[in-house]
């Protein structure tokens, strides 16, 4: 294929933490290491400016989330008040991600004549910011992949659902995109049907070879860890934790937590030796850390529509999974583990699918599908 121009629009970008963030990182790194033409539209955040010449890709800023985040304060009924104030806000009006569907239409107002754009979501005003600005007279390139994380109509996970109205902003956004992108089979039930013959599977991607892994010494203590967020009920930890505090005099291990929602483990074990949290560290130094350890663990979703990305980390690493269903805890699976008897592991299907070059690949596809339609 011949150098493509290709643009990237995305809220999360390096040095983010964040699946969407490593997702757009990535491609543009793949795609100019091919030797395409990449221009990034995000955030200048961090190191980014000096990121992306180092890597050989434009960057411009689509301007700082500036409107004030809504946040929960004072005690009592003030701090329930507040708290209702603050979820209605951001369930209602998409307050404060909202602002991006203006920072991206802004944005992309100056660009034009790409070959293909990929706008990725979550936040879905990403897609929608496109939406709004690209028309006939003003396509911005010949193909537009709104790519998509977890579903947004159709998500599973979250606490509570999004109000009716934007079924409709999401059916606008669907019929303006040439195609959808989600990063499993499963997540094609997340979306409208009459949309569907315009979803592609493309999983989420990385460079195998970026990772630097330990050598692996067993101990006497079986170690083993998880990173990543909690959601009470859904993605929760708190049936594990509690099986291995009643076996933590019985058996020599270690759990190693890495999370951004500490509050859902904390409360079980402030006097626990065996169970460590962690704040959230750089994917390459989580990488390096899980390396050491006998196996990872993996708490399921709801639903099929949205998959843990984190899947697609312990499948580069190799190491056997634990994986636990909320409500579903298997104890004799967790002995079997803390034995080292990993007969049980989560096999995760098709390892090559993940490697970036291969991502990028099935992206670039699109734009010779859209000329031959």
């Amino acid at each position: 294929m011949h150098k493509q121009k290709i643009l990237i629009v995305s809220n999360g970008f390096y040095p983010e933490i964040s699946p969407r963030s490593f997702r757009a990182t990535e491609l543009a790194k793949e795609f100019t290491r091919q030797g395409h033409e990449v221009k990034v539209i995000s955030h200048d955040r961090g190191d980014v400016k000096q990121f992306s010449t180092r890597h050989g890709f434009s960057f411009q800023d689509m301007g700082p989330m500036s409107w004030p985040k809504p946040v929960v304060s004072g005690t009592g009924l003030k701090r329930l008040v507040s708290r209702v104030v603050v979820r209605l806000t951001t369930l209602l009006l998409e307050y404060p991600n909202i602002q991006l569907l203006f920072l991206v239409r802004k944005a992309l107002a100056s660009q034009s004549g790409f070959d293909l754009l990929i706008s990725v979501a979550v936040p879905y005003p990403i897609h929608w910011g496109v939406a709004w600005l690209r028309s006939s007279k003003h396509p911005v390139a010949a193909t537009w992949v709104a790519d998509c994380g977890d579903p947004y109509m159709g998500q599973e996970n979250d606490t509570f659902q999004a109000p009716f109205y934007f079924g409709w902003v999401e059916k606008w956004f669907c019929r303006k995109a040439d195609y959808l992108s989600v990063p499993t089979q499963g997540s094609i039930g997340g979306y409208y049907p009459e949309f569907r013959h315009k979803i592609r599977v493309i999983p989420q991607g990385f460079r195998f070879e970026d990772y630097q892994m330990a050598d692996f010494k067993p101990s006497e203590k079986v170690i083993f860890g998880y990173g990543g967020m909690f959601i009470p009920g859904k993605r929760d930890p708190k049936e594990l934790i509690e099986f291995l505090l009643s076996i933590e005099e019985r058996y020599q291990f270690e759990f190693h937590i890495y999370t951004s929602t500490p509050q859902w483990v904390l409360p079980y074990t402030a006097n626990s030796k065996s169970i460590l949290i962690h704040q959230v560290v750089g994917r390459t130094e989580l990488m390096h850390e899980f390396s050491k350890m006998d196996f990872v663990v993996n708490f399921t979703n709801i639903g099929t529509s949205q998959t843990p990305s984190k899947l697609i980390d312990y499948a580069i690493l190799g190491k056997p999974i634990l994986n636990v269903v909320t409500g579903q805890l298997r104890p004799a699976d967790v002995l079997s583990f803390l034995d080292r008897d990993f007969s049980n592991s989560y096999v995760v299907a098709d390892r090559e699918q993940y490697r970036i070059e291969n991502v990028a690949q099935l992206f670039l596809n699109l734009i010779d599908e859209t000329g031959e339609r």
